[in-house]
């Protein structure tokens, strides 16, 4: 697999696991926060174990602010179906609007 692509597919895969760990408890609300603390921390811990390779593969062809970008607007699309379909609280239009300007303002950081 490419420098190009490695990246953004581990950068997908690290994106749900960062978005389990940061949001995953909010369906078990009585579930004892130190508990949620330590399920989350260990789930984190996977996450960095593809983020920290993809930034590092990613660096040989794309520059940090492209990176981060990159793993921006991915956590975007990875929250709203996380949100949709695990929280069921679906985007609001509002909600949707502000993504789409944060993802032409992405655009503009391809375009130098």
């Amino acid at each position: 697999m490419s420098a190009y692509l490695l990246p953004v597919v581990l950068l997908i895969a690290s994106n749900v696991f960062m978005t389990v760990a940061w949001y995953g408890h909010l369906k078990y609300s009585t579930a004892p926060l130190w508990a949620v603390v330590i399920i989350s921390w260990s789930i984190a811990f996977v996450e960095y174990w593809m983020a920290v390779p993809a930034n590092r593969i990613g660096h040989q062809v794309y520059s940090t602010a492209q990176l981060k970008t990159i793993q921006e607007v991915i956590t975007l699309v990875v929250f709203v179906g996380f949100s949709t379909f695990y929280l069921k609280e679906p985007p609001s239009l509002t909600t949707v609007a502000g993504f789409v300007l944060i993802g032409l303002g992405a655009m503009l950081v391809f375009k130098g």
